[in-house]
């Protein structure tokens, strides 16, 4: 994937988080966005942190004192080539554990 697909891709694919928490309690989750960085602050303290890394065509989460690489695949998911893991699915699964909240992703 050539520099300029990937940042479309990982653009949209924050952008779709982002829209996400747009029906989310921002007690619950506080959403910020700034120079294509999303952070989310979950009520319980939890910070989670996910980007895009051009260098590296992959997008970065955060959280918890974990951290998960994401590639991006052909099916239009992002996965973490060492586990396997899904981002949508893994960040879901991060604020059921921790704070109790369903977002659909």
């Amino acid at each position: 994937m050539d520099e300029a697909s990937f940042d479309k891709a990982a653009r949209d694919e924050l952008s779709q988080l982002e829209d996400a928490f747009s029906d989310i309690d921002p007690d619950l989750v506080e959403v910020s966005v700034s120079d294509g960085v999303l952070r989310l602050d979950l009520r319980d303290g939890t910070k989670i942190v996910i980007n895009s890394h051009r260098a590296a065509r992959q997008i970065w989460m955060a959280a918890i004192a974990s951290a998960w690489h994401f590639d991006p695949g052909g099916d239009g998911r992002w996965r973490a080539g060492k586990s396997g893991e899904e981002l949508h699915a893994t960040l879901a699964k991060l604020l059921r554990e921790r704070i109790g909240v369903e977002v659909a992703l």
